[in-house]
C-alpha cells in the first residue's frame, strides 16, 4: 500500500480514553498545520455511518457528542467488533480511502488491530500518539463510567503493554499542549517538505 501517487508522508495514529481530548487536540494539530497539508481520519466515522445504515439510524445523530450516541454506544461497539473479527481493516480502509494530504491525522485509534494496520500498510509513515488525563479530568468533562463501553476493549484495548511514540498530557497541571505538540508538529512540517520536494 506504501506505493500508492496519494500516500502520506507521515501517519499520525492518536488514541486515548473517552474525554481525554483526541478530537480537541487532533484539531488542533490540523489547524497548526493547516489543510492542504493535515487532514483528520476519524475510524468511527465509517462505522456509524454503516452502522446507521443497517440500523436505520440519524448519521447526524451519531456522529455528535450527544445523548443519541449515548444511547446506541454499546451496541454499536458489540457490532463494531464483529464486524473487525471477520475483517480488521475494514474501517481503517474506509476511513483512509480518498485521503490526499501528505499528513494523516488518525483522531481515534481503540485497538491494537488499529495500530496494527496502519504499521502494516504504512511502517515507514506510522507513529503513534496516546493522549492521556485523570479520570478526574475526564469527570469535569462530562464522562462518567459506563459499563460495558468503558471497560470494553474499544476503550481499554491500547491500555497496557504499548510504546507509543509521544505521549501528550491533556491536564491543566501539564506542560503547555504548545510544548508537548512542538515534535509532532516538527515531524509534521519535516514530511510536508519532503511530499512537496518529491512532486
Amino acid at each position: 500500500m506504501e506505493d500508492r501517487v496519494s500516500g502520506p508522508e507521515l501517519v499520525l495514529v492518536f488514541s486515548g480514553k473517552r474525554k481525554s481530548g483526541k478530537d480537541y487536540i487532533t484539531d488542533l494539530i490540523q489547524d497548526r498545520l493547516g489543510s492542504e497539508v493535515c487532514c483528520i481520519l476519524r475510524l468511527s466515522g465509517p462505522l456509524k455511518q454503516q452502522y446507521a445504515q443497517e440500523h436505520n439510524l440519524d448519521l447526524d445523530q451519531l456522529l455528535g457528542p450527544g445523548p443519541y450516541k449515548e444511547l446506541h454506544r454499546a451496541d454499536m461497539i458489540r457490532w463494531g467488533e464483529n464486524r473487525r473479527n471477520q475483517d480488521p481493516g475494514f474501517f481503517c480502509r474506509l476511513a483512509t480511502s480518498g485521503a490526499q494530504t501528505p499528513v494523516w491525522v488518525v483522531s481515534d485509534a481503540r485497538r491494537l488491530s488499529d495500530l496494527q494496520w496502519f504499521r502494516s500498510a504504512f511502517p515507514r509513515q506510522t507513529r503513534t500518539v496516546r493522549i492521556q488525563c485523570s479520570e478526574e479530568t475526564r469527570a469535569q468533562r462530562g464522562w462518567s463510567f459506563i459499563p460495558g463501553v468503558d471497560d470494553a476493549e474499544s476503550e481499554c484495548g491500547l491500555d497496557s503493554s504499548m510504546e507509543f511514540d509521544w505521549i501528550i498530557t491533556n491536564e491543566a497541571d501539564a506542560p503547555s499542549l504548545d510544548e508537548q505538540l512542538q515534535p509532532i508538529l516538527k515531524a509534521a512540517h519535516e514530511a510536508a517538505s519532503s511530499a512537496r520536494l518529491g512532486q
